[in-house]
C-alpha cells in the first residue's frame, strides 16, 4: 500500500495560481510548534527540528505497524505580529509564528506522546509540538515566486483582489513552503501565500 499523500489528496486547497484566487480550506490535522522572534533564530530552529522529528517518528511508527503510512508534507507557517497585527507591519524580532506539518486524521495525541518519548530517548529536540485541528475556510491564495522579502507585493495583489470581491482579510497570514531555501536560489523560491477572508459588511446611508 502506498503512503498517504495529503498534498495530492487536498490539491484544491494547495492551488498554486499566478493570480489571486478564492479557495476553501477545510479542517485539517496538523503537528504544530509555536514560538516568537525572527525566522531562523535559535527558538525557530529548535522548534523546526522538533516538528520534523515528530513527523518522521510518527510516520515510521505507522509504516512499521502497517497502517496509515503517510508522506511527510511540506512545511507551512502562520505568521502574525504583537497583538494580532500583521507580521510584515512589525519588526522581525517581534514576530509570532506557528509552524505546521499536515498529518492524516488517524494521527492521535497518543502518537505524538510516543514520538516525544522516542525523540527524548535519542537526545533529539522534542519540546513544544502539539496536535491541532485547523480550519481556515474561505481564503485568498496565490503563488509567490522569489525572495521572501518580496512577499509584500504579492500580498498587496491578494488584498486588492479581496477588496474587489467585497472581502477582507481576517486571522493569520499563512505560508506554504514548496522550496528549500538551503538548496534553491532566492529568485526561484516558490511559496504559496494564503490569507483567510470574510465578507465585508455593507454600509447603508
Amino acid at each position: 500500500m502506498s503512503a498517504i499523500d495529503l498534498f495530492a489528496q487536498h490539491k484544491d486547497e494547495y492551488a498554486m495560481p499566478k493570480e489571486p484566487v478564492l479557495v476553501t480550506v477545510r479542517a485539517g490535522t496538523y503537528l504544530t510548534a509555536t514560538g516568537a522572534g525572527a525566522p531562523g533564530g535559535a527558538d525557530f530552529q529548535a522548534k523546526l527540528g522538533a516538528l520534523y522529528g515528530h513527523a518522521y517518528t510518527i510516520k515510521f511508527a505507522k509504516k512499521k505497524a502497517g497502517a496509515d503510512d503517510f508522506k511527510v508534507g511540506v512545511l507551512e507557517g502562520l505568521w502574525w505580529g504583537p497583538g494580532g497585527a500583521a507580521a510584515l507591519a512589525s519588526p522581525k524580532r517581534t514576530w509570532r509564528w506557528k509552524l505546521l506539518i499536515r498529518v492524516p486524521e488517524s494521527v492521535r495525541a497518543d502518537d505524538v506522546r510516543a514520538a516525544r518519548l522516542a525523540l527524548r530517548a535519542r537526545g533529539r529536540p522534542a519540546a513544544g509540538v502539539k496536535l491541532e485541528t485547523i480550519a481556515e475556510g474561505p481564503s485568498v491564495q496565490m503563488l509567490h515566486m522569489g525572495p521572501y522579502r518580496d512577499e509584500p507585493r504579492t500580498i498587496a495583489r491578494m488584498d486588492a483582489y479581496a477588496r474587489a470581491e467585497r472581502l477582507r482579510f481576517r486571522g493569520r497570514h499563512h505560508e506554504i513552503y514548496l522550496s528549500d531555501p538551503r538548496r534553491v536560489p532566492a529568485a526561484r523560491l516558490r511559496t504559496i501565500l494564503r490569507h483567510p477572508v470574510t465578507r465585508r459588511r455593507s454600509t447603508s446611508r
